[in-house]
Formats: structure tokens, sequence, C-alpha cells
């Protein structure tokens, strides 16, 4: 029951009472949902802020369920029920409607509209004509003459700036990005990936050709560049759905450790970088397979990762993608057995990825903004490892061809890395099928450590195959 004899307490919706932005949410939604309409965004900004919110709201539609609200902030309002309660915010009324909905906190509702932008001084006038005397939750610099005339002023992770300016009654705590926290969003993990840029190199036997050993290297880190502006694109498009995953969850953008506003100037960054790698070091045919690398990527974010057996198809091609990328840049014949061997493997494993999130699923039917449903996991468990046993069979008939003669002195040790290699495939599959498996593959070989004795044993037999 509310008590009239408390002044209403007003509560800020973004960077407050959720750890992020609900206008960038909104835009990285309908970027995903109709790409098309993000060219007007420029026309409607022109129109003025609040139409432009306006704008976004209808055209868009945010999953407010999934939001990182400020747990302390939300236990803080539980706690003082008995006064009336009410969301205050510069995000548009719809959005503000939908929070105040699924809460069940607030009585009252005050958001921006078509015309008026309810930010700042504007917001400030409109509590004090409603209430006169009120308290705020506020986070920033914009809520500074809000936070001045309120009698009761609260705090969400202040700047010094904000303590100075305002004389809080409470602060309230919320994760700060750090050094860390942005390079995970990077994900450099991942770059192991790119490891197969040095693969045409090895196998031509010329990882000693300096010159082209320094070509490589370059090559790598303009792929890791772009191979991370990929996964900031792919984790700003995915917000909604990595929050309801147990471990996706936890990363930077979708924890709200890391504010989305950031995302996009990340991403550019990135892409600059890696272009300006290629340009001024490599080749012009590797800056265009570096190009081709982003475009798929970014359709991929976009549209592909959402079609069955598509999605795996592009994901094992992205890996062949590398192999050829790595033979550009170092000036050597990539061999058809490498990229068949290639893409059966990596579409094992792309596969082994989607049996997982199925494997993982508890009360629904289909892993969200993927193609593929509850019922479809015998059939990938069937076209997954058998993908993997084809990549092997690629190798073996590669070990029996004329080609291999002319680079190893033995080649009938290679014979010894197929039973290693029917292990892994084999093992990695089994331990899927036991919820034993990370939703990554490669994060699990990274930390795996009989994936790493499967690696040395198979670069001691193709060195002894070499030198014998």
């Amino acid at each position: 029951m509310t008590n009239s004899n408390l002044n209403p307490l007003c509560v800020d919706l973004d960077g407050t009472l959720i750890a992020t932005d609900s206008l960038w949410e909104s835009i990285l939604v309908l970027l995903r949902q109709n790409f098309w309409l993000s060219f007007l965004l420029p026309i409607w900004l022109l129109k003025g802020k609040a139409y432009f919110k306006y704008q976004i709201s209808q055209h868009s539609t945010l999953d407010i369920a999934t939001l990182p609200y400020n747990q302390q902030v939300l236990d803080f309002l539980r706690q003082v029920k008995n006064r009336k309660l009410v969301l205050a915010t510069a995000a548009n009324q719809k959005i503000a409607d939908a929070v105040a909905e699924h809460l069940q906190l607030f009585d009252e509702v005050i958001a921006s509209d078509k015309q008026i932008n309810m930010i700042g001084i504007t917001k400030r006038d409109c509590i004090q004509q409603k209430f006169g005397t009120y308290s705020y939750i506020g986070d920033s610099k914009a809520d500074i003459p809000i936070l001045q005339a309120a009698q009761e002023a609260y705090l969400v992770t202040p700047s010094s700036f904000l303590q100075q300016q305002c004389q809080a009654k409470q602060i309230f705590s919320a994760p700060k990005a750090t050094w860390k926290t942005w390079i995970k969003a990077l994900r450099p993990h991942q770059w192991v990936k790119n490891v197969l840029i040095f693969l045409p190199l090895i196998l031509a036997h010329q990882i000693l050709d300096i010159a082209r050993l320094f070509d490589i290297m370059l090559a790598f880190l303009a792929f890791s560049m772009m191979a991370s502006a990929g996964y900031v694109l792919n984790d700003l498009l995915d917000l909604a759905a990595d929050r309801v995953h147990p471990s996706k969850r936890k990363r930077p953008f979708a924890s709200g450790k890391l504010p989305i506003q950031y995302g996009l100037p990340m991403f550019i960054i990135l892409i600059i970088i890696g272009f300006f790698i290629s340009l001024c070091w490599l080749s012009l045919d590797f800056t265009g397979i570096l190009a081709l690398y982003l475009l798929i990527t970014m359709t991929y974010s976009f549209y592909l990762k959402k079609k069955l057996v598509v999605d795996v198809i592009v994901l094992a091609g992205l890996y062949t993608h590398r192999i050829l990328a790595g033979g550009l840049a170092a000036s050597v014949e990539v061999s058809s057995w490498l990229l068949a061997f290639s893409m059966f493997m990596f579409m094992s494993l792309a596969l082994l990825k989607r049996y997982v999130e199925l494997r993982h699923l508890t009360n629904k039917k289909k892993v969200r903004n993927r193609g593929y449903e509850i019922g479809d996991i015998n059939m990938i468990a069937n076209i997954g490892p058998t993908s993997g046993y084809l990549a092997i069979l690629v190798f073996s008939l590669y070990i029996s061809s004329e080609k291999v003669t002319t680079l190893y002195n033995s080649p009938f040790i290679l014979w010894l890395t197929c039973p290693l290699l029917l292990y892994w495939i084999t093992r990695i599959w089994f331990l899927a099928n036991r919820q034993q498996m990370l939703d990554d593959p490669v994060q699990f070989a990274l930390t795996d450590k009989i994936s790493w004795l499967v690696v040395i044993c198979s670069v001691i037999l193709i060195s002894l195959a070499t030198v014998i």
C-alpha cells in the first residue's frame, strides 16, 4: 500500500534501473529485424531526438524481460514499495510502459513522446509540476538538475564529477568496465582459429622463409582484427539471445559491463586497423579476400546464422577461407586436399556447436535466433561425426596420393595420425552427448589436455615423416 505522506521516488531507466541504454538496444534490434530502415535514421534524427526515439520504438520490439536490470536498485525499490514509485525516463513511452508492466513496481510512468524529449531540465520541471517535492535515483550528467532539485538524491555508479555536484543519500554500485572487459569483448582466445593462416606455409615446408613468415604474421594480425570486429557485431546483434544463454549472458555487452554504445565504434576501429595492415604491407589480392571475409561475417551476423544448415556451411567455409588467405599472403599454392579436409572437419565442429546448444535447451523447443529445433538433435548427431570422419578419409587419400611423396620422405608415418584424429573426433562427440562439452569447441580444445596431446603427437608424426 502506498504511503501518501512520503514524497514520490522517481527512478531513471538507462544506466540506473538497467545496466544498458534502451535507445541503443532498440537501434540494434532495428538493424537486426529490418536493416533497410536504418537508412531512415538520419532523417528521423533531423526531426528531433524525441521523434527519433519515437520512430525507433515503433519499428522495433525490445525484449524487456532480458534487459540487464541492476539488482541492487531493484531490491531497494522492493523495500520501499510503500511509497509512490515513478519511472521517470528519457526513453520513449512505449519502452517505459513495457518496463513498468514487466516489473510491476511503478505507480506511474513519465517518459518521452513524439514531441517532448524527457531529459534534464525538461524532466525536472515535469516531475516538480506533478509532485512538487520528490526523490530521485539517477546516474548521469544529464540527471544533475533533477538530482540537485530532489529532496533525496540516490546515485548509481556515479562519476567523481557527479558525486561533487550532487550530495547522495545512497550510492548503488554496478559492475564497471576494466581493461580486461574490453579485451574480453574482442574474444582474443578465438584468434587461435587464425592459426590456420600459417597452415599453407607450414605444409609447403617453407616456414623458415623469414620474408614469407613475416607476411603470414601480418596476415594473422589483420584477420584477428577482422574476426574481433565480427564478434563485436555478432554480440551486439545477439544481445537478447545471449542474455538467456547460461554462459553467453556473461559476455561484456550482454551483461551490461560494457556500454553497448561503444560497440559500433569498436567495430569500425577494428576494421580500419585490419585494412590498414593489409593495404600497407600485404598484397591487394589478400586485401580482397580480407574484405570478402568481412562481408561474409556481416551477412552471417545479420541473416545467414538464422538459416538451417546454411549457417554451419558458412562457418566451415570461413575456416577454409582463412587457409586460402594464408596461401595468398605467403604466395603459396593451397592444395585441394587441404581445402577438402578443412571443409569437412570444420563442418563437424560447427555442427557440434549447434548440437551442444540443443542439448542445453530445457523448456524451449528451439534455439533462439537459430534455425534448429530440439527434434533436429538426432540428425545433427548423425551428420556431425560423419563429416569429421570424411575429413579423415580425405587425409588418408592424400597420404596415398603421388603429391605427398614430393613433400615427405616417409609418408607412411602420416598414417599414424589417422587413429589420433579418429579418436579426437569421436571423443568430443561423446563428451557433447554427455553434456560435458563447452558450447564453443575451440575454447574447449584450448583448455583440454587430451586435445593438446593429440596436436603435439600429430606435429611430431608429421615432423618425423618429413625428416626421416
